[in-house]
């Protein structure tokens, strides 16, 4: 009986548990986490705009575990950036406001849990800045 693929079939098993094992351990960690902050984890979605802590709008663009990529609402126009999107008024305010499209960061869905729901964007403005986001329409949470 000829056994010369033995060897192979034994790397191939030893690199499949190099790379599962590192992901199973990952995902029990990440289980094992306390939460950050008193209370349910907070559930914004794509396309909700909130007002933060600070008291600055922005809109969730999209939503992937414990983590938000947002862009935050100026009321005041910069002409120096590129990626400034102009909201209708009404959206936010009376006078309308303007997206950072150019700055959109990440941060965690807890800055959520003392923040304030606004409502949902405009169908017509989500369609025009949802790519930004990376992860999905509104209603998606990764």
């Amino acid at each position: 009986m000829d056994t010369s693929w033995w060897p192979a079939v034994a790397a191939v098993l030893v690199v499949i548990l190099l790379v599962l094992l590192p992901r199973r351990a990952r995902r029990v960690r990440r289980a094992a986490d306390p939460p950050h902050g008193p209370g349910p984890l907070p559930r914004p979605e794509a396309g909700e705009l909130w007002s933060l802590e600070d008291g600055r709008p922005v809109l969730v663009l999209g939503v992937r575990g414990h983590r938000a990529r947002i862009a935050r609402i100026t009321g005041k126009y910069d002409d120096r950036s590129a990626g400034v999107i102009p909201l209708p008024p009404g959206v936010v305010g009376a006078r309308g406001g303007f997206l950072e499209a150019d700055r959109v960061v990440e941060v965690s869905v807890w800055e959520f849990a003392r923040a304030r729901p606004l409502g949902t964007v405009d169908p017509a403005v989500w369609d025009e800045v949802k790519g930004l986001g990376g992860l999905g329409g509104p209603g998606s949470s990764g």
